[in-house]
């Protein structure tokens, strides 16, 4: 009889633990859209998808696309990301109505994609069209293409006037695809009305369907990630700086260094491509300059936190020549404004009150140390010994003195012969 309940117990356990483990293994799906102009805002919302999802079971991450296209650079890190994201996943670009331009570059970086009906695929022809312009996107557009198995001549048209392809479009014209031609030369797996019959078309339509749009922190990751944006924190940042160092730490200008410094990690943050590593280096340069303003003063702890400083900010902007170029140029322009505004900020009230007016000369009544002279020609008496240093008193005042180069034993009257600033001189005289 034990035997038969233990076995039904065990028999319950496990059913309920495989109820518990199917609940939990129920597919989800990511449906993430990308809708406008592509930038860095769009970045930060495919980066915060992935990483809010990154713990859970995703069978399929699909981006709904309709965009005219945008800046290639934001392209470009959407395409990275969905790359790496198929290590893991299925991914499908679904593209509602149009993909062109920079668009099209994120669609094809997909391992599946699916065209809405009267969709369109391509027109990514580079602005300005320069040879170079040309050829760097018509690489990166063969080998994303290649990469997902699909021909890399219709991509590379796409980009280039130049690569006809027979029966779609001429030599001199930009290759885009309708709907149905993406199915005919492979570019699209199917047409899809809408996103019901994309999920029925890979099995998802059990799913549950995670959506994410853009929201105020994608637009202000967007705006703090842009390359305006990049450029105008990091000038205020040095900007600050040089300030701070100019008034002699008021504290003022450094506020406003640590605020910029703050928002340009935070943008970089949001858009994945800052880590607590660069910010940890950035504080760690924080941290030696600040020694070495306290404490040092060989100037090694600033070199070494100046360096730690620039390279968090390389390591935040990528770690490439255009991250160079970055800080370079905000570099630059902080220094041009940090020469203007010291001619400016010398006359002005605001620099008055920063700055340290008096001087402490002796017409103010400042002196560097006690006045001697008020002892010339005075009597005192030895309560040391000189040897030749020693130590008198003077109208009931002890006062370091030395003698004219003789022994003078204690008791023994002696008159001041001679001050300066830091000695007296005295010489023992008859009673």
């Amino acid at each position: 009889m034990r035997t038969v309940i233990a076995a039904v117990i065990l028999c319950a356990v496990f059913i309920f633990s495989q109820s518990v483990c199917s609940a939990q293994e129920r597919p989800a799906v990511l449906v993430i859209s990308i809708k406008g102009e592509i930038n860095e805002a769009q970045v930060a919302l495919l980066n915060r998808a992935l990483s809010e999802t990154r713990d859970k079971q995703v069978d399929a991450v699909i981006l709904e696309i309709d965009t005219f296209g945008g800046l290639v650079d934001s392209a470009v890190k959407l395409r990275d990301m969905i790359v790496e994201a198929a290590i893991h996943t299925k991914t499908i670009g679904y593209v509602k109505n149009r993909a062109w331009s920079a668009g099209a570059l994120v669609t094809l970086a997909h391992q599946n994609i699916v065209m809405a009906e009267g969709g369109s695929i391509g027109a990514a022809e580079p602005i300005p069209a320069t040879e170079k312009n040309i050829s760097a996107l018509k690489a990166e557009f063969a080998a994303t293409a290649k990469k997902n198995g699909r021909n890399p001549r219709i991509a590379e048209a796409m980009v280039d006037k130049t690569t006809g392809i027979p029966g779609y479009t001429e030599a001199g014209q930009i290759l885009s695809l309708a709907d149905y031609q993406a199915v005919q030369l492979g570019y699209a797996d199917v047409i899809a009305s809408e996103r019901g019959a994309v999920l029925a078309h890979y099995g998802l339509e059990n799913s549950d369907v995670i959506e994410y749009n853009l929201n105020w922190k994608d637009n202000l990751a967007g705006w703090l990630g842009s390359s305006a944006g990049r450029a105008l924190l990091l000038t205020i940042l040095f900007l600050a700086i040089l300030i701070e160092l100019k008034t002699a730490g008021t504290g003022i200008a450094g506020i406003i260094a640590i605020l910029a410094a703050l928002l340009f990690f935070t943008g970089q943050w949001l858009l994945g491509l800052a880590s607590w590593l660069e910010i940890m280096i950035f504080l760690v340069g924080v941290i030696l300059i600040t020694g070495e303003l306290f404490f040092l003063g060989t100037g090694i702890l600033a070199a070494a936190g100046v360096s730690c400083i620039f390279a968090s900010l390389f390591l935040a902007l990528g770690a490439d020549t255009q991250a160079v170029q970055a800080i370079l140029f905000s570099l630059a322009t902080a220094l041009v404004l940090f020469f203007f505004l010291a001619k400016q900020l010398s006359t002005s009230s605001l620099w008055k009150k920063l700055m340290l007016k008096e001087t402490e000369t002796s017409q103010e009544g400042f002196v560097s140390g006690p006045d001697y002279t008020i002892y010339q020609g005075k009597i005192g008496i030895t309560v040391t010994k000189l040897r030749p240093a020693g130590v008198v008193e003077i109208e009931g005042v002890w006062v370091d003195v030395i003698s004219e180069g003789v022994f003078v034993d204690e008791g023994v009257k002696v008159k001041v012969t001679g001050t300066d600033s830091n000695r007296v001189v005295v010489r023992p005289i008859a009673d």
